[in-house]
């Protein structure tokens, strides 16, 4: 298949968001993402790389069956599930490439989640991000994942097996002459302004200048973002006793809030430049 014609229709940002340890709330942050996307307007396509666990694909597959069930209208993206167990990597490495130029023709955005472990496709979709965006459970233990810490200092000594893989594409990327802007969030925060907080605020302030991604807040621990699993919903939907079973709650309002930051914080205007289809075969080639 040959990559070498151009789309003359403006290219959709790529926004990947991945972490190679399961538990980070990869597929709630990708689910919110697509969803506030589609509320402000845009076009958005959604592809699940986790052919194995699908966290994602049931995520849509829910809110479909729920707005049937409720006859209400809720925004749904054009969604597609790769498998990665099938075929050779360069065959799947090519399906991805595909994948994201058909989609790309018709929509605005295209949001990626990927497994919680390395696989090739992870990797290829590290190489055509856009915006790279990576939850962040606020923990050493999840640090672990970025980097390596001082057990009697906590500062930072060296990056990760997974920062260096982002620092190489990202550099790969940059001399096609694009731009992958990486976000790591902190996610499930607590409320509590513990030491252990402290620390990883001040570790993530270190390795951010070192690795050159920005950090910003992501979603509080609660119980509500759970209970929204099961029905697809998201907590910037129409939350009313007909969509959600209940009232809307101030943990509601919250954490609509903090869904609306996390937009805010991803600076997602679409002048911003894009590798289009001969920028994603290139990186697909190369990773």
């Amino acid at each position: 298949m040959s990559f070498e014609a151009e789309s003359s229709a403006p290219p959709a940002r790529i926004i990947v968001v991945a972490n190679e340890k399961g538990g980070s709330g990869k597929s709630t942050i990708a689910m919110h993402i697509a969803v506030a996307l589609m509320k402000a307007g845009r076009s958005v396509a959604t592809i699940d790389l986790d052919s194995q666990q699908q966290t994602f694909s049931h995520y849509i597959e829910n809110r479909r069956a729920w707005a049937a069930r409720i006859g209400r209208e809720l925004e749904i993206p054009n969604h597609m599930i790769l498998d990665e167990t099938t075929q050779d990597e360069w065959a799947r490495r090519q399906a991805l490439a595909a994948a994201v130029i058909a989609l790309g023709r018709t929509c605005d955005f295209i949001v990626i989640d990927t497994p919680g472990y390395e696989s090739s496709l992870t990797r290829a979709a590290h190489a055509i991000a856009d915006t790279l965006v990576t939850p962040l459970n606020d923990s050493f233990v999840d640090l672990d994942v970025l980097a390596t810490v001082d057990p009697e200092t906590f500062q930072v000594t060296g990056p990760s097996r997974y920062a260096r893989m982002v620092d190489e594409v990202r550099r790969e990327r940059e001399d096609n002459h694009y731009f992958t802007d990486w976000i790591v969030l902190r996610n499930r925060l607590t409320s509590i302004n513990s030491h252990n907080k402290r620390l990883m605020g001040e570790a993530l302030d270190e390795l951010s200048r070192e690795l050159n991604f920005r950090c910003a807040d992501g979603l509080a621990e609660r119980v509500i973002f759970r209970a929204f699993f099961p029905r697809g919903l998201t907590a910037i939907d129409d939350l009313n006793e007909k969509t959600h079973g209940t009232r809307l709650t101030m943990s509601h309002v919250t954490a609509r809030l903090e869904i609306q930051n996390l937009i805010k914080a991803m600076d997602l205007g679409l002048d911003m430049p894009v590798a289009g289809e001969r920028g994603t075969a290139q990186a697909l080639d190369a990773a």
